[in-house]
């Protein structure tokens, strides 16, 4: 019998992705909630390298690295493909993934969470990054060609997490109007991927982890 866990976090967009492609193959697995102030011994021995979640351990070998494991997943259950076929389109679906998950992910972190004189360039920054997204995908209709599920979860941090974190810091970076391609994309993943959208965090509940890290923000109102 396969044994299959996944050390995380709630509210960890990298341990979503993992929970959310388990999902998708209908591989049963054990959530192991961890203290990232108080790491288990579990964790720092499973990544001993990063010491960060998410791993994923299978029948006692962990893999680390939410991009890593991923790929890891969708070459152990093959149901429910998540990469393309096609090598060039698994090569630049990987490239954007890269992309996403190093350059636009800290940006955004840094742009709308982390207060400071440094504020203001790093919004630039993050808007600049934001258009080199909207060009590859006005180009090519989605990310990397045909749109894929590894795609789609990959960039569950610009489709579900920059929407709620422009909410809470009142930072509207990602508009409509600023950036039609990256919403028409988002619009047809909210459309098409239910089974992806139904196992995200609740908008609510992710504030109060905010206001929890960050603080509360004067002009923050719940809704």
């Amino acid at each position: 019998m396969e044994e299959v866990k996944v050390y995380g976090a709630w509210g960890s967009p990298p341990s979503h992705r993992v929970e959310i492609a388990l999902k998708l193959k209908g591989v049963k697995y054990e959530f192991i909630e961890e203290d990232l102030k108080n790491k288990s011994e579990e964790l720092l021995k499973y990544n001993p390298v990063h010491k960060k979640i998410p791993v994923l351990v299978h029948n006692g070998r962990p893999i680390a690295e939410s991009l890593v494991i991923l790929e890891y997943i969708d070459e152990i259950w093959k149901q429910c493909p998540l990469l393309p076929t096609d090598p060039y389109d698994r090569a630049q679906t990987r490239f954007w993934a890269k992309f996403i998950a190093e350059k636009i992910t800290p940006a955004v972190r840094d742009a709308m969470l982390i207060p400071g004189e440094d504020a203001e360039k790093k919004t630039e920054e993050l808007i600049e990054l934001l258009h080199i997204l909207e060009k590859e995908i006005k180009e090519k209709k989605f990310v990397g060609g045909n749109r894929n599920k590894y795609m789609d979860i990959v960039s569950l941090y610009v489709i579900h997490w920059i929407p709620i974190l422009q909410e809470y810091s009142s930072k509207h970076v990602l508009t409509r109007e600023k950036f039609p391609g990256i919403y028409d994309w988002i619009d047809q993943v909210l459309l098409d991927c239910g089974d992806i959208m139904e196992n995200l965090p609740d908008k609510n509940k992710m504030f109060d982890v905010l206001r929890v890290i960050f603080g509360p923000r004067n002009n923050y109102k719940p809704t």
